[in-house]
């Protein structure tokens, strides 16, 4: 933490900076902030912060019941680790148009340099899930206008997402997502396309950023970055890539330990000390502080 370069403004320039580059812009969601700093040292362009992630590290669904002080602080907690721009997930604003724009000014002083706001009803499901329900347009174009007259910083990307496709059918969701970049969204996020002739019927009648949503087991197929490049896409998220692999890999090894009674046959599958101190940084902080860092980091234990 002590050790990141770049300060929020720089950060939201340099995002601004991408979507204008032609380039896809890779985002995978980060479940913690240790994770944000791994997909920083992995190379990606940005993190995403996953309101369902959120929920799901709270033991919750993501039925809209974790609240906008919980995101704002795990926003703050990721943003404040990495040198990489990081957006949100803001489910519906939490609250009338009035509330989604102190939820955006809450976002920029936390450091994000951008979030998403979608036109379900509250409480919302994930995008991907049937049954959702959506606000009439003239209801989201207030929570977009409410939250863009908020931003303080004109490099804060607001993202309005549309759930609209699964409700109204494509051509209606298209009204919707121009409507939604009149008001004032920077980028336009379509969730739950069908096809990839929908994401490209999308892009072809929208003159803004465009972001993809490859979650797993989804209602999209989980197209290739090659693939959504060709299709003029700017932004890909993984939103709960990170989270499922964790847990998987867990799920695992606490089954090898029920059968086995110790972890001998599982320790090539886990991070070792030494890749986990080194994405902690333990040396730079040694540097600033010798009394800090005191020890050798060994590949085995000392008594």
């Amino acid at each position: 933490m002590l050790f990141t370069k770049k300060n929020a403004a720089e950060k939201r320039a340099e995002f601004k900076k991408g979507l204008a580059s032609g380039k896809l812009l890779q985002f995978p969601g980060a479940f913690n902030p240790l994770c944000a700093q791994m997909i920083e040292q992995k190379g990606f362009d940005g993190v995403y912060i996953s309101g369902a992630v959120m929920a799901a590290d709270l033991c919750l669904p993501d039925i809209g019941l974790a609240t906008m002080t919980e995101f704002v602080d795990r926003g703050r907690q990721i943003a404040n680790v990495t040198d990489l721009p990081a957006f949100i997930d803001i489910d519906t604003g939490f609250g009338e148009p009035m509330a989604a724009a102190r939820t955006v000014r809450a976002m920029e002083e936390a450091g994000l340099s951008g979030c998403h706001i979608e036109d379900q009803v509250m409480p919302k499901r994930c995008g991907h899930l049937d049954g959702k329900e959506i606000v009439p347009t003239e209801i989201m174009i207030q929570r977009v206008k409410a939250a863009a007259e908020a931003k303080r910083d004109p490099n804060f990307v607001l993202i309005a997402r549309s759930d609209a496709r699964a409700i109204e059918g494509l051509e209606a969701s298209i009204d919707r997502m121009k409507a939604y970049v009149d008001a004032g969204a920077d980028m336009i996020f379509p969730e739950a396309m069908k096809s990839e002739q929908e994401f490209e019927a999308v892009r072809k009648a929208l003159d803004v950023p465009i972001l993809a949503n490859m979650t797993e087991f989804g209602k999209s197929r989980l197209l290739s970055k090659k693939e959504l490049e060709d299709l003029g896409f700017n932004v890909v998220i993984y939103p709960v890539t990170t989270l499922r692999l964790a847990m998987g890999a867990a799920d695992r090894g606490l089954d090898w330990i029920l059968e086995h009674g110790d972890q001998n046959g599982i320790l090539d599958e886990m991070q070792h000390r030494r890749d986990l101190y080194d994405l902690l940084r333990y040396h730079e902080y040694n540097k600033f502080d010798e009394s800090i860092y005191n020890f050798q980091v060994s590949d085995t234990p000392t008594a």
